[in-house]
């Protein structure tokens, strides 16, 4: 029994690097959507949002399965309850994806964004794709540095969203209503994406040796 209830959380683990993989893949699309204004590639990411969500509620009902039949104590019950967070995380990171790529469809064929933010906004999808890549790797192998530097990533995605603030509120903005909204609301999209990611660091941290940050931002 206890070799079945240790292949199921390897399975469990294995279906969480699945996941992240899949948001990675999904987040690299929406920024590509996003500044390309590629609209095709913004219809990809909006479609495979129901692959992501529904091995999560897969998942989830694994997790489930073994709470009820294992019923697993200690480190062990840690590592399930874990999973069901973890994969609601994962869960919103393809949200925020979708909702990138949902902005570029509706601005096709404009830009979504004026000119003046374009560089930041590809810094920004730039960084939160590096970050999805380095989760993946994270739930994988457990390595504790990764999980400090997708912190130090959302550090930077943090300053960026906060210049678009300031560039759209200046007195120098020159964009129109529906401008400020787009810009507002996809700085957001990004921000919460790492915010997630560093969520689930923190959880993995936390597995992987015991101690728990709680200055790192929850989901």
């Amino acid at each position: 029994m206890r070799e079945v209830f240790q292949q199921e959380l390897r399975e469990v683990q294995d279906r969480l690097v699945e996941l992240s993989g899949l948001v990675a893949i999904s987040i690299e699309k929406a920024t590509r959507a996003f500044n390309d204004s590629d609209v095709m590639l913004a219809e990809e990411v909006i479609a495979d949002d129901d692959k992501i969500d529904g091995l999560t509620v897969a998942l989830d009902e694994l997790a489930i399965m073994i709470l009820a039949r294992q019923q697993p104590v200690a480190r062990d019950l840690r590592i399930v309850v874990s999973a069901l967070r973890i994969s609601a995380s994962l869960e919103r990171m393809g949200d925020m994806s979708t909702h990138i790529a949902q902005l570029a469809r509706y601005r096709f064929p404009d830009k979504v964004v004026p000119k003046s933010l374009r560089g930041t906004f590809a810094e920004m999808g730039r960084l939160d794709v590096e970050i999805a890549q380095k989760l993946t790797e994270l739930l994988r192998s457990q390595d504790v540095q990764l999980a400090e530097t997708i912190r130090n990533d959302d550090d930077e995605i943090d300053a960026l969203h906060l210049s678009v603030f300031d560039k759209v509120l200046g007195e120098t903005w020159k964009g129109q209503a529906a401008d400020t909204v787009d810009a507002t609301l996809a700085s957001r999209y990004h921000e919460r994406f790492a915010d997630h990611a560093v969520s689930i660091a923190k959880k993995v941290l936390y597995l992987a040796t015991g101690d728990w940050d709680p200055d790192a931002p929850s989901a």
